[in-house]
């Protein structure tokens, strides 16, 4: 069937795609994530956890879906007891010395973001910046560049990743921060219920 005659049939492409297309795009996607995390440097996530722990407020920043991944990362440093903040917020407080910015961008220059982390830096923050370009203008400013080896949004030759407009990035973004968050977890010693006493009751 061509496309015109798809269009008028009314039947699209996400219509027709059935559970072998589904199954792949699964696979691809894990696929692509087994890859990415086996090349991240453990020993610098290792030393953002220091960072993490011994600050005295954490604060998270990123745009689109990368801010995203990091609400949800903010919300686990919540959970570890941490005063965890995110950036654009109205509660959110100014940013001091000893205190952690997480940064995400792909690209490593997205204005927002690459501001925030100079801000950051001038006041003796830490800065833990998030990128697939370690020579990007966020590197600059950070305390550990955390590499995620995958594409930016704009990479459209399918060679880092063949995912949509940075979605592998993203997604590692989320896998990587969780990670780090269980690792710190597991490492203090204390218990799930525990942890669940900070949870949000106002919902």
């Amino acid at each position: 069937m061509t496309a015109s005659a798809s269009a008028e049939s009314g039947t699209s492409t996400v219509e027709r795609a059935g559970p072998a297309q589904f199954d792949d795009a699964v696979a691809l996607i894990t696929g692509e994530h087994t890859s990415t995390v086996s090349g991240v440097d453990a020993d610098s996530w290792a030393r953002a956890g220091r960072l993490l722990i011994d600050a005295p407020a954490v604060f998270t920043v990123g745009t689109g879906r990368s801010g995203l991944a990091l609400q949800m990362a903010a919300m686990r440093f919540m959970h570890l007891g941490k005063s965890a903040h995110v950036v654009g917020e109205t509660t959110t407080p100014a940013i001091g010395e000893g205190d952690v910015l997480v940064a995400a961008s792909g690209s490593g220059s997205t204005k927002r973001v690459v501001a925030a982390a100079r801000t950051a830096s001038e006041q003796g923050a830490s800065v833990l910046a998030i990128t697939t370009n370690p020579d990007s203008d966020l590197a600059g400013f950070a305390t550990e560049t955390l590499v995620i080896p995958a594409a930016d949004k704009q990479d459209f030759d399918g060679t880092a990743s063949v995912q949509y407009a940075g979605s592998l990035f993203e997604q590692s973004v989320l896998i990587l921060t969780d990670a780090l968050f269980h690792a710190l977890w597991q490492t203090s010693g204390t218990q799930a219920r525990e942890l669940w006493r900070l949870h949000a009751n106002l919902e």
